[in-house]
């Protein structure tokens, strides 16, 4: 009787069981493939006994036979096809590197975005129907991060918020003025052509407006990086494009909102930029909080310093998420973090997880940038697509003109405010190098069905093809021809840095006593109050440099071993008529043949010694003075 019931309880609880397994496995593997999914039993690794319950009677089976070599695809699927993609784009990338002359005239992300296409079209050919797209939770969630983490963190601070107001002002009036331009202008032609275009509403005007006036920063790192334009065309382009998208989501988000309500008031439109205000200043205070966090954290870790650079992506990552959790701007979160910590981090930990830092975030933002092109080619491979030779056309030619138009009357403004104007050349390429990528192509799948979504997406991938493939490859042979500026090349000297942080005391000194509160008088009071308060909270009391020469030494020290591409290494004794190599966004060093630094990559024991030198050194010149 007890040996009946046992069997009945339990035969009745592994039924129950294997049915939900069975439920699960359907549902798991419907989601990751558009082949419908076939149940099939648990894995054993050993001849068991089961229960067989078929035909309402309990029964006991024999042993299964002992398989030697079997295949279980389904129980790797994910994780292998996952590694697949990483492989391809990694040895596409390492052929783009070897492919000779090419890179000197296609850009990578050109190159990229073919080798999708090629693959989008060997899969469409064999399975005869569309290949995988890039899902919008997959771009946002898990590539985007690591490219904009790697930005902000080798972001050259000095240069950015110099011209942190020329920034904001392309970045916010412009983008403001591209989303409305171009969704005004389209409704207009929606207007003319009521026939074809005619459910097209205003709404929907403005939603596609605010996604495609998304300038992408993983396009526009891609092709200026290989072009060693002047310092300050760099950050103008770079700095617009980063907090652009950050703008743009918010607009997105806020149309996209408008379009599910019955009707929309002037009230509404009054809290939808309210709207946008907090969404854009809580992002900052998350990346704020999140990166003194990371900070202080790091103060801590001189007993664990293996996993000293894990607090790094941990404590960026978790500041997206929250932004993101809380409907706040993850980009802004995420770039804030970056900024905020980076200082502190670097003084707290060893030289070796500062360099682990650097390499893994440069590792993952280069494979997330080149699958994102990837799926962009493979992507647009699709059965979805509508075309319309007006919408298409016009909204090409929109895109060019409201952002030529655009930056040169935002510039004819804040060049009567700046002392080192923007050039009409430098006007040009700003305007010219508003490229498209990722960032419009994975907000369009997002929209709402509607009957034209299929034409917005279809114009969505011309706009972005047009914009990599003719804007990207002809912008090298036009900053030639218009002979833009470009940035130094040879290094600064120890002494020359010093000259420079000499002026800006100066300065600040001269606003303090004529009364102008400008921006080096800001930057004094900062760089005080972090003297006195920020670094003696977040920096460990051991690693605190007793004078500010010392503190000049240990940061350009720091910028000159990871030879960043943002700011050249200084500490370099240097002959006159040196050049400095070419850099590569994908590699951390220039060539070493080509620059004498200071220190030739001594032992930890002897950089030790020479920063006790440089201190003693300091300290003497700080008693006699």
């Amino acid at each position: 009787m007890s040996l009946s019931l046992f069997l009945s309880q339990h035969g009745s609880r592994m039924t129950a069981q294997w049915t939900l397994s069975l439920l699960l496995s359907a549902c798991l593997f419907r989601a990751s493939c558009s082949a419908p999914a076939i149940p099939r039993p648990p894995r054993s690794l050993h001849p068991v006994r089961g229960f067989n319950n078929s035909g309402g009677s309990l029964s006991v089976d024999l042993p299964m036979a002992l398989r030697v070599f079997s295949v279980d695809y389904h129980h790797v699927q994910a994780p292998f096809e996952i590694v697949l993609w990483i492989m391809l784009a990694s040895l596409a990338k390492l052929g783009f590197h070897w492919s000779g002359r090419l890179p000197a005239v296609v850009p990578e992300s050109c190159l990229l975005i073919m080798v999708g296409l090629l693959v989008g079209g060997v899969i469409y050919g064999v399975r005869h129907s569309a290949p995988p797209t890039l899902s919008a939770d997959a771009f946002f969630l898990f590539l985007l991060p690591p490219i904009v983490l790697d930005a902000g963190y080798f972001l050259p601070g000095r240069l950015f918020f110099e011209n942190l107001g020329t920034i904001l002002w392309y970045a916010v009036v412009g983008t403001l003025w591209n989303v409305l331009g171009i969704g005004l202008s389209l409704y207009s032609l929606c207007l003319l052509a009521p026939g074809s275009l005619g459910d097209i509403s205003l709404l929907h005007c403005l939603l596609f407006g605010s996604l495609i006036a998304a300038v992408d920063p993983v396009a526009v790192l891609s092709v200026f990086q290989e072009m060693h334009v002047n310092e300050q065309l760099r950050i103008l382009v770079f700095g617009e494009s980063l907090l652009n998208d950050a703008v743009t989501v918010v607009l997105y988000k806020l149309f996209e909102s408008f379009l599910r309500m019955p009707s929309v008031s002037g009230l509404d439109v009054l809290l939808g930029g309210c709207r946008v205000l907090v969404v854009g200043m809580g992002g900052l205070f998350v990346g704020l909080f999140f990166g003194l966090i990371a900070a202080l954290t790091s103060r801590f870790t001189s007993g664990a310093q293996v996993i000293a650079p894990l607090f790094v992506f941990l404590y960026s990552y978790l500041s997206y998420l929250t932004s993101e959790m809380l409907h706040l701007s993850g980009i802004m979160a995420i770039v804030t973090c970056a900024v905020t910590m980076k200082q502190y981090v670097e003084a707290n930990v060893s030289e070796r997880s500062n360099t682990s830092i650097q390499y893994f975030l440069k590792m993952w933002s280069s494979v997330s940038e080149t699958l994102i092109f990837i799926f962009l080619g493979v992507s647009t491979i699709q059965d979805v697509h509508m075309w319309s030779w007006p919408f298409v056309c016009s909204t090409l030619l929109l895109c060019l003109v409201w952002r030529a138009t655009g930056v040169l009357l935002l510039t004819a403004v804040v060049n009567k405010l700046r002392r080192n104007t923007v050039t009409f050349r430098d006007q040009f390429i700003i305007a010219y190098g508003g490229l498209r990528g990722a960032i419009c192509f994975s907000l369009v799948f997002l929209i709402d069905d509607f009957p034209k979504k299929r034409l917005f997406i279809t114009t969505t991938i011309v706009v972005i093809l047009f914009t990599v493939f003719v804007q990207g490859m002809t912008i090298k042979p036009l900053v030639e021809l218009l002979d833009v500026k470009k940035e130094k090349g040879a290094l600064p000297s120890v002494s020359e840095e010093i000259h420079s942080r000499l002026i800006d005391h100066l300065l600040a000194g001269i606003e303090d006593v004529v009364g102008y509160w400008g921006q080096h008088y800001w930057k004094d009071r900062f760089d005080q109050f972090n003297v006195k308060y920020l670094r003696r909270i977040l920096i460990r009391e051991d690693h605190q440099a007793c004078s500010s020469i010392l503190r000049v030494y240990q940061e350009l020290e720091r910028q000159e071993q990871r030879g960043d591409e943002d700011v050249p290494p200084p500490i370099s004794v240097l002959i006159k008529g040196t050049q400095t190599a070419a850099y590569s966004r994908h590699t951390l060093h220039q060539d070493a043949g080509t620059r004498k630094p200071l220190h030739r990559h001594q032992s930890l024991e002897e950089r030790s010694t020479i920063n006790t030198q440089v201190g003693l050194f300091s300290s003497k010149m700080s008693t006699k003075h």
